[in-house]
């Protein structure tokens, strides 16, 4: 026991070492910020997941187009029973025990017209042993198979590929449009990051300058030339800047950690944020900007998408009040071979062979129909349903089309309003440095009290938070229209966002 606890620091400091080293340490700007926020953030992870379900579905749909094989089989079926039958002389019972194998193999081919053409082949043993019977049986078909509505109304295997395909490109605009979410997301976070940074910058200035200014009117007041109600006043303003440093300090600290959890690093590894408060003007061709937004939004595909479904239901509910039916046809090859139960296999496939030979083959067509006659109007009142949404969403469509260009008008205005204000703002900055430089000269040298020396001091934090938020404004502003329209107009050029090919899922 003694000597756990004469190892107990070494061990502490081991954890320790373990500890700080599972820690990483991110040096991050904004672009390095969204380029992890991509890849770790879960938003996006699952809608990556969603985009491979729409990408599968797709690839489904395409591969119905294709030849497909199947097999069933039987090896083997034993059993072993009591089995009945009556005649006029009464009920009679029997054993019967049998063993069988088959095997069947379906290639079956669809067709653009929604139709098959088909090849099934199949053998099938029983071994009966109450009658030492074995039956073979092998037999081929050839068949055809045709639904006579996809040629005038509805197609179903075409109709289910137009629906996988739009909801292909559904899920990958809306993977594209989260993308650019997660852009400004970022953005916001990190501007609000580096804000709270400033902030602490600023309250320490702050706190700095007043210590300075309380230190010289302790040696005025030491010195008789203010009254003790100023010096005292000095010192609560000490203590008041102290305090909003104190704040600034835990705002930061609670901005990064909320950093860290949207970006999606733990909130163990140290962070640092990298970034200034330079910008460039972004001029914005307010007609340039609308037509973007018109082409690349995602509420327009949408509704463009629900217009092509509406039209897909409307042609399957009318055909569903139409005549419809199927026409099929088939040729047969059949052999069957009756043996005692110990023929051999091979004696037995021969007599079948040749019993398939000298049999002549099945064959068959058929068209069968369904006509409606009454319904007391059910179908059609179907039919004008799906009609009177394709026209909601028209309406909607038209009236999304009014919205954005509205939406993105206002916010180009809204930048240029910024700009101007934050290019004012910067002088504002100038001129306040100015005045408390000159008020700080004139409190050390007596000229204005402590109360005046304050009201420079307080108008020089605004000046500086007003600064920062006006910066924040316009970066946020930037980054909302470039989501609104699909286009980086700092550095004037589209965004991109390359696909997983579908044939590679």
């Amino acid at each position: 026991m003694v000597y756990i606890f004469k190892q107990l620091p070494t061990l502490i400091f081991i954890c320790a070492c373990v500890s700080v080293k599972s820690q990483q340490v991110y040096e991050l700007d904004l672009a390095g910020s969204i380029e992890i926020a991509k890849k770790q953030s879960h938003n996006m992870l699952m809608l990556q997941q969603n985009l491979n379900v729409a990408g599968y579905n797709l690839k489904a749909a395409t591969n119905k187009f294709k030849t497909n094989v199947g097999m069933n089989l039987t090896a083997p079926n034993y059993t072993e029973n009591i089995n009945d039958y009556s005649d006029t002389s009464g009920i009679h019972y029997y054993p019967v025990q049998t063993l069988s194998y088959s095997g069947d193999l379906v290639i079956n081919q669809p067709l653009p017209t929604d139709g098959n053409l088909y090849i099934s082949t199949g053998i099938r043993n029983v071994d009966d042993f109450y009658h030492d019977e074995k039956s073979l049986r092998y037999n081929t078909r050839f068949g055809y198979s045709q639904p006579i509505e996809a040629f005038y109304a509805y197609n179903n295997i075409k109709s289910e590929y137009k629906k996988a395909k739009l909801n292909y490109e559904l899920s990958f605009k809306s993977l594209k449009r989260a993308e650019l979410d997660l852009i400004y997301n970022i953005s916001s976070i990190y501007y609000r990051s580096l804000s709270a940074r400033e902030r602490l910058d600023i309250a320490k200035q702050d706190l700095a300058r007043q210590q300075e200014a309380f230190n010289v009117a302790m040696n005025k007041y030491n010195a008789g030339l203010i009254r003790e109600t100023e010096a005292l006043q000095m010192e609560i303003d000490l203590g008041a800047a102290q305090n909003d440093y104190d704040i600034a300090r835990v705002d930061f600290e609670a901005q990064t950690s909320l950093f860290k959890q949207q970006i999606g690093i733990s909130l163990h590894d140290s962070l640092v944020i990298i970034g200034s408060f330079e910008y460039n003007e972004v001029l914005v061709n307010p007609e340039m900007a609308v037509e973007l937004g018109l082409q690349n939004r995602l509420e327009i595909r949408e509704h463009e998408i629900g217009i092509a479904l509406s039209d897909l239901e409307i042609k399957r509910r009318k055909a569903n009040g139409m005549v419809n039916g199927d026409i099929t046809a088939y040729y047969d090859f059949i052999g069957v071979g009756i043996n005692p139960v110990g023929t051999p296999m091979r004696n037995a496939f021969n007599d079948t062979w040749n019993d398939l030979n000298n049999r002549p083959g099945n064959r068959g067509i058929a068209l069968t129909l369904n006509i409606p006659i009454i319904d007391w109007g059910v179908n059609k009142s179907l039919v004008k349903a799906a009609q009177a949404g394709r026209e909601r969403e028209k309406y909607s469509l038209e009236l999304e089309k009014v919205n954005i260009e509205r939406e993105i008008r206002t916010m180009v205005n809204q930048m240029q309003s910024s700009l101007s204000r934050l290019k004012l703002l910067e002088r504002n900055v100038k001129v306040a440095e100015r005045n408390f430089e000159i008020s700080n000269a004139r409190f050390t040298n007596g000229d204005i009290d402590a109360q005046t020396l304050a009201l420079d001091r307080a108008r020089l934090n605004n000046a500086y938070i007003s600064h920062l938020e006006a910066f924040i404004g316009y970066k946020l502003l930037i980054a909302d229209l470039s989501r609104k329209t699909f286009y980086d107009f700092e550095n004037d050029k589209p965004y991109t966002y390359e696909s997983e090919d579908v044939n590679e899922l």
